[in-house]
């Protein structure tokens, strides 16, 4: 059974920081590529960074310089670390292999909310 559990959300200011984690279980966690995903409300989920098994990311470009994806795979688990938020990225965030097939595993995701 697969399981991605999210964590570390929360409501900040503009400017602050969080660091979401995601614990995984279920699947060959080592060997996979892993993104992070977010939802707002209204929008499409879409793929904001990714890391390869070795270390190797990538970032959409409005998220860059901000956000810094990592894992640890002895933990079987993925980090976001957020800097600098932004209230458009208040989303509901999600970790998954990158890329998706068909349903995919989605877990509940963990809420991020920036406000002043």
């Amino acid at each position: 059974q697969v399981q991605l559990v999210e964590s570390g959300g929360g409501s900040v200011q503009p400017g602050g920081s969080l660091r979401l984690s995601c614990a995984a279980s279920g699947i060959d966690f080592s060997l996979s590529v892993m993104g992070w995903y977010r939802q707002a409300p209204g929008k499409q989920r879409e793929l904001i960074a990714s890391i390869t098994s070795h270390g190797t990311t990538g970032y959409i470009d409005s998220v860059k310089g901000r956000f810094t994806i990592s894992r640890d795979n002895a933990k079987k688990t993925l980090y976001l670390q957020m800097s600098s938020l932004k209230p458009e990225d208040t989303a509901i965030y999600y970790c998954h292999p990158n890329p998706p097939r068909g349903p995919g595993y989605w877990g509940q995701g963990t809420q991020v909310t920036v406000s002043s």
